[in-house]
């Protein structure tokens, strides 16, 4: 319609310039417009007693609008146009050639089918009139970027989309000729992991405008998909894992499906899934143990549903370590007292960890269990940081902030900072505010926000536990079933089938109902008048975690009277706890690869981070990754300090065989061995084309309008090659182009003057 209206497409105005071109001068041409308008108004105010002043006023502006349409006519009004100069320029055309181009386009067909029948050898209407103006080269783009001749070689089976390196590479293969632009074909469903807009910065810089062709339909229907999901890197053998699997659907509301979590051929979990409303997100709560060591491939699936638009979405599979160390645990507590005992009672037996005691019994007098020699903690609680770096995990009892020197207290600070170490805090007389914690280094690690201290006998007081919402979805929350013995009396109002409801009450002298922000509160505790106190809060600091457990006596969990023998909920919640406190524990050299899972061949770089005993960085090391394949070939392959970080070196390595390879990174200083860490890479063919594949435009029309290109669809994209001609780079030339003609001029001209005639008839002036 604007087209038809004013000649030419929006376009052509947005890049063109606009002026007159009359040969006429113009202040002549305004004083006869003055003059014929000056005429129109007198000569309706001559009209006399036969109108009135609306009359004459309606009249006046119908005609001295006509006269104005007329005189723009007469200017010549024109378009000045920078258009580019036909077989002097070049255009890139980018072909997605991704696995999620094979899936439905947004009418009939494939995406693919499209790209074949409008970019191959034989040709279209579209490539005939781009041809014409310009000289065509063709990129295929998924993982991997490559010069092709048309779309007919393309196999779309690339497992990944990778737009940023395809417009650099198309970008750098045509800087050496005039280029108007690059034309990218895509769904847009990029998940290479690079940022598009790294990629726009060199583009902007050399004017190069960038013209979309999105694919697909908005949204994928009927289609279940099973979106990311978040695990631990690593886990203890035996730990309890809950996981929250994320489900989103669309045209399956109201209907109960099964997730199924399996590790190999073995069944882990099976977790129905209810959705609610179309399109709603649905979080399925699975919970699992792995007891097989070594990595595991975690696999999220939901059985796909009769007519789904996709069913390569319907699972996610994962990679995690599962490990059979001993973790090594200091437990500082600076009085005797039951929970202690019952503490170390509750992991007796548990292999993967190892809780070492250092109890204050007076003054500079100490009781140590669990040492490795008769010198471990010999003058009591650690003074460097080798010593205390040591341990995985420290856990503080009732022990008072002056007993700690302040390099003590910034040390313990620097073990969750630097070191990555856990550490919980227990409640009791002498810790949090009632220990004199303000104000020191150990506070901003807490936590919990501390108030001022309190008189015990008055702060005393019992508690009813329960988790939070985010403490059921945590894995301390799973504490297996209540058991009670024969003559105990359970109350009527709690909930059996609870296990949490059903647990005695606790006892706390710290007054703590605040938590700080970014902490999460996973227990909290109902107080004889209804105050909420918090129980169990933990937050990240620095590379480690820090845990408060607000209570005195959770030994009572276990030798309550309503508490039968066989009752495990005491241990398994102090084992899962502290399982928790040691997961993911940095070592002195830790690895990480840039991605947990590539194709066949691919080049997989690896970072490095070394630190000596104390945790300081270590640049002058010699650091060395071996990579071990599922067939056992062992490769070496040295790492690199990369000068601008200290202590982090990289490298890259080529795997080639399909399954699990593991990566060994070791890092020695002369003599001294540093120490080790290991990860690990799936090489295989991926599915995530295959989530979130519908059409992503927003990004791909952001792409162009940043770089001066334009947004198209399998409808409109015929309008491309004239617009690659008014808006591309390259050689131009200048072009004018009449707008006097354009019909709209014609048709208000003869609007006004039929409308003035029209009043004039309706009110008997004629």
């Amino acid at each position: 319609m604007f087209e038809f209206l004013f000649k030419y497409r929006p376009v052509l105005f947005r890049e063109g310039e606009f002026t007159f071109l009359t040969p006429w001068p113009v202040g002549v041409l305004l004083a006869a417009g003055l003059v014929l308008a000056a005429v129109a108004v007198v000569t309706y105010r001559g009209a006399g007693r036969k109108t009135s002043a609306v009359d004459r006023g309606i009249l006046s502006g119908l005609r001295l609008t006509a006269l104005a349409v007329l005189l723009f006519a007469l200017l010549q009004p024109t378009l000045v146009l920078d258009s580019v100069v036909e077989q002097r320029n070049f255009v890139g055309v980018l072909l997605d050639d991704s696995r999620s181009m094979t899936l439905p386009a947004e009418t009939d067909g494939t995406r693919a089918d499209f790209v074949r029948s409008t970019f191959g050898a034989e040709g279209s209407d579209l490539v005939d009139d781009l041809g014409e103006r310009f000289s065509l080269r063709y990129f295929r783009f998924g993982s991997e970027v490559s010069r092709v001749e048309s779309a007919d070689a393309l196999g779309f089976d690339a497992t990944r989309t990778d737009v940023t390196s395809a417009l650099d590479r198309a970008r750098e293969g045509l800087s050496s000729v005039p280029l108007s632009g690059l034309v990218v074909v895509s769904d847009g469903a990029g998940n290479d992991g690079a940022a598009v807009e790294e990629a726009l910065v060199p583009l902007q810089a050399a004017s190069i405008p960038v013209y979309t062709i999105a694919l697909g339909a908005e949204t994928l229907e009927p289609d279940i998909q099973v979106d990311r999901v978040e695990l631990p890197r690593t886990v203890l053998r035996g730990s309890d894992i809950v996981v929250d699997v994320p489900v989103t659907q669309r045209g399956f509301d109201r209907r109960t499906v099964t997730l199924i979590v399996e590790d190999g051929p073995r069944r882990l979990a099976e977790v129905p899934v209810e959705f609610e409303g179309d399109g709603e997100t649905v979080l399925a709560r699975a919970r699992f143990t792995l007891d097989e060591t070594g990595p595991r491939s975690v696999r999220f699936r939901i059985p796909p549903e009769e007519g789904e638009a996709v069913a390569r979405n319907n699972a996610r599979e994962l990679l995690l370590e599962v490990r059979d160390d001993n973790e090594k645990i200091l437990f500082f507590e600076g009085e005797p007292r039951p929970e202690v005992r019952f503490l170390r009672r509750a992991i007796w037996g548990d292999d993967n960890l190892q809780v070492v005691l250092l109890q204050r019994t007076a003054d500079a007098k100490y009781i140590r269990i669990d040492v490795d020699d008769g010198e471990e903690l010999q003058t009591g609680f650690p003074r460097s940081r080798e010593e205390l770096f040591r341990y995985r995990a420290v856990v503080l009892g009732t022990v008072e902030a002056s007993y700690f020197t302040p390099d003590q207290l910034d040390m313990l600070a620097d073990f969750v900072s630097v070191r990555g170490g856990g550490l919980l805090l227990l409640g009791g007389r002498r810790s949090f505010s009632e220990g004199g914690f303000q104000g020191t280094a150990l506070e901003d690690v807490m936590p919990v926000v501390l108030g001022p201290p309190e008189d015990p006998r008055e702060a005393f007081t019992q508690v009813r536990v329960q988790p939070t919402p985010a403490g059921r979805a945590h894995p301390v929350s799973n504490i297996g079933e209540a058991i009670f013995p024969p003559e105990a009396v359970v109350r009527e109002d709690l909930d059996p089938e609870d296990p949490w409801s059903t647990l005695p009450y606790l006892h706390t002298r710290n007054r703590i109902l605040e938590t700080k922000p970014g902490a999460t509160t996973l227990l909290s505790g109902e107080t004889p008048d209804g105050t909420e106190r918090v129980v169990l809060a933990s937050h990240r600091y620095g590379r480690g975690k820090a845990i408060a457990f607000a209570v005195d006596d959770s030994w009572t969990w276990q030798m309550h009277a309503t508490v039968g023998v066989e009752d495990q909920r005491h241990e398994r919640f102090w084992s899962q706890l502290l399982r928790w406190l040691v997961e993911d524990v940095a070592q002195p050299v830790r690895v990480t690869p840039e991605r947990e899972r590539v194709e066949a061949g691919e080049t997989v770089p690896i970072v490095a981070e070394v630190l000596d005993s104390a945790y300081i960085e270590v640049n002058a090391a010699n650091v060395m990754a071996t990579v071990t394949s599922p067939s056992g070939l062992v490769t070496e392959q040295p790492l690199a300090w990369t000068i601008e970080e200290d202590g982090v070196y990289r490298g890259a390595v080529d795997l080639n065989e399909p399954g699990v390879h593991t990566i060994e990174v070791r890092a020695a200083q002369a003599d001294e061995e540093l120490g080790s860490s290991a990860a690990f890479v799936q090489v295989g063919a991926s599915d995530e084309e295959y989530f979130d594949a519908s059409r992503r435009t927003a990004s791909l029309r952001r792409l162009a309008e940043v770089t001066g290109g334009r947004f198209y669809t399998p409808e409109t994209v015929d309008q491309l090659p004239e617009d690659l001609r008014f808006t591309g780079a390259g050689v131009t030339l200048r072009e004018e182009r009449d707008l006097w003609d354009m019909p709209i001029v014609l048709i208000l001209l003869l609007g006004l003057i039929g409308a003035e005639w029209g009043y004039r008839r309706l009110r008997g002036m004629i």
